[in-house]
């Protein structure tokens, strides 16, 4: 059986960077406030020119370069999102536009910051039905769009940027080995954000005052760790695979104090984990994407090195990957 492989990866993050300095003079917080809680020193944020889809497109030319293809070679595009700059067309199709993939279809998908692995997921049923397909996966967000800046728990954590994978089908003995997703909505109120309010008075929502994130952070730390350990433990158990054999986990950097106890949790050693959110913040679908491709192209993956993702978001929704790379 063909398994689902990546073939090339791609970042892209806009070209400011908000410290915590500079976020101590626009709210009552601190770098030692934000560091000690978080982990997080800097993050990006877009400017003119740097919406989700531009973002998307810039890591999508640096993956198919990687993978020595063209935007015609692509086959279907999936753009994992909550942050399009539109609401439609869907921020893959104008991903499609920007790169000039014609001969691809192209659609969003919403699982917030597990948006990536879940569109990865679903990437690898399609190659699973038709091996030759060459598709784009893509993680972008730019969350600055979506804050209140007034409020400092949530205003410090996120930042702006987007990563890409190209995956095709191949017949050695890699690719994507095991996959577990899950989702609970009956929790979705511990981490949320409104639509633009209803333009039709009968279904608008109470108390939406906006469209931003509102997040209960004790109670989401809680579900987040045990729930990306429940997710790890089932996805090693699905593929028979020790967690001693792992070589690299991509988690989501959601904040340092959550990987800790995720490290502390598993019992793996800290230098397992490849993290990078003191740099960027919250990027929610874009941050495993971001990080699979720094370690990529620093060359900590090599042939048949077994490589975990894993991610906690919104909704909720959780999962994990196993890749043989």
């Amino acid at each position: 059986m063909k398994r689902m492989v990546v073939i090339g990866t791609g970042s892209a993050l806009p070209e400011r960077v908000l410290s915590n300095e500079d976020l101590a003079k626009m709210v009552d917080t601190s770098d030692e406030w934000i560091t000690s809680r978080t982990g997080i020193k800097t993050r990006h944020i877009s400017g003119k020119g740097e919406e989700t889809s531009k973002l998307a497109a810039a890591a999508s030319r640096k993956a198919l370069e990687m993978a020595g293809l063209a935007p015609a070679d692509l086959d279907m595009i999936i753009v994992g999102t909550m942050t399009s700059e539109m609401s439609m067309p869907a921020c893959a199709c104008l991903v499609q536009k920007e790169l000039g993939a014609v001969n691809s279809f192209a659609f969003d998908l919403n699982a917030a910051c597990s948006g990536f692995i879940y569109s990865l997921d679903l990437a690898e049923k399609y190659i699973r039905a038709d091996a030759d397909l060459k598709i784009l996966v893509i993680g972008a967000e730019t969350l600055s769009t979506r804050l209140n800046w007034q409020d400092r728990n949530t205003c410090v954590l996120f930042g702006d940027g987007a990563g890409a994978c190209v995956v095709t089908g191949n017949d050695e003995n890699r690719g994507m080995l095991a996959s577990k997703l899950f989702s609970d909505g009956s929790l979705y109120k511990l981490l949320y954000m409104d639509s633009a309010p209803s333009m039709n008075r009968e279904l608008k929502r109470d108390g939406n005052d906006g469209s931003y994130i509102k997040m209960a952070g004790k109670d989401v730390f809680k579900h987040a760790v045990r729930c990306m350990d429940m997710a790890i433990c089932d996805v090693l158990e699905q593929a028979r695979v020790s967690a001693d054999q792992v070589k690299l986990i991509i988690p989501h950097q959601a904040n340092i104090r959550i990987l800790k106890s995720l490290v502390d949790r598993l019992k793996f050693p800290l230098e397992n984990f490849y993290i990078n959110v003191n740099k960027y913040g919250n990027t929610s679908a874009a941050s495993i994407p971001i990080a699979l491709d720094e370690a990529n192209r620093k060359g900590l993956l090599q042939a048949d090195d077994l490589l975990l993702l894993c991610a906690f978001g919104g909704g909720f929704t959780w999962g994990a990957i196993l890749i043989r790379w």
